[in-house]
């Protein structure tokens, strides 16, 4: 295998892993949107449960009742708190992701760039095989014409 098909076939498989990074990327994007929608279910619930209580204040209520209600709401607070520790492994894992794309990027960019300068120096040499070539044969040509002109006499 020559090393143009070899680079050819480095930059092909550095496309595929960007493409897979690319993938894993809006994968993981979509993991951690789905873990702040979470967050914000728990929030919100929080949020309207502690309103309707809040309306009750003039209410007398039961020690009972209002024990469960706190209990209640510390849990609520409590997975919200879980909740944001998974958004911010979500968004270590979103950054990371980012990283390995850039890497990927940068690694197929860089196979292309080799690629390019190879092709290019392929073309050059053979511009330069022809170029001689062609030169070869106007010197044969120059050699042969001057030899045998039918207007000189051989001595």
């Amino acid at each position: 295998m020559s090393s143009l098909q070899a680079f050819i076939v480095a930059a092909q498989l550095a496309e595929r892993r960007r493409d897979a990074a690319r993938r894993n990327l809006t994968d993981v994007q979509g993991a951690r949107a789905a873990a702040q929608g979470q967050l914000d279910q728990l929030e919100g619930y929080a949020l309207e449960t502690q309103t309707r209580w809040g309306a009750a204040v003039g209410r007398v209520l039961q020690p009972e009742v209002l024990h469960h209600h706190t209990q209640f709401l510390g849990r609520l607070e409590h997975a919200a708190g879980l909740q944001v520790r998974v958004v911010q492994g979500q968004d270590q894992r979103v950054a990371g992701a980012r990283q390995a794309l850039l890497q990927a990027e940068l690694r197929l960019a860089s196979l292309r760039k080799v690629l390019e300068l190879r092709q290019a120096e392929l073309a050059r040499q053979q511009q330069r095989r022809e170029q001689k070539q062609t030169d070869e044969r106007a010197a044969l040509r120059r050699q042969g014409a001057g030899r045998f002109h039918p207007d000189e006499q051989e001595p």
